[in-house]
């Protein structure tokens, strides 16, 4: 049983391997002039409108002096404002501008084409499966990793 899981494990990791190189996650666009890295703050600020550089930090499982020198790239290059936070003068919370909306609108879109590229073959039962299932491999990793924090 153990040698199946670690055979599993060792299969999924190579599949995901092969998804990044088909480029789902991949860079943004070349006019955008910003990494990888920043688009992932990009899109992690457009579904938490508001937060702050600690919460992209957290998020996304990077240094928060990482974040902040990415942040004020980002702000720089008019894709983020800095808005002081109401609840506390000390802390300021992000926020995607026009921009910065229309980089992750359509990085978004790209994304959503190569995904459906992937899933076209599959049946609608096939998709469902497979989505429910990887929900639930995710959900049970998460809930883990809840349970070593508190």
């Amino acid at each position: 049983m153990a040698n199946n899981l670690e055979q599993s494990a060792g299969q999924f990791l190579l599949l995901m391997d092969r998804l990044r190189q088909l480029g789902p996650q991949t860079a943004p666009p070349k006019e955008a002039n910003i990494s990888p890295s920043q688009l992932a703050f990009i899109t992690f600020s457009a579904s938490n409108p508001g937060c702050g550089v600690q919460a992209i930090a957290s998020g996304l499982k990077l240094s928060k002096p990482t974040v902040s020198v990415g942040v004020s790239q980002l702000e720089g290059a008019g894709f983020l404002t800095r808005q002081p936070d109401p609840q506390d003068g000390r802390a300021v919370q992000l926020f995607l501008t026009r921009k910065g909306q229309e980089l992750h609108q359509r990085t978004h879109e790209f994304r959503c084409k190569r995904f459906e590229g992937l899933l076209t073959s599959l049946t609608h039962q096939e998709r469902t499966t497979l989505l429910t299932l990887l929900e639930r491999a995710i959900q049970t990793v998460e809930n883990e990793e809840q349970g070593e924090i508190k």
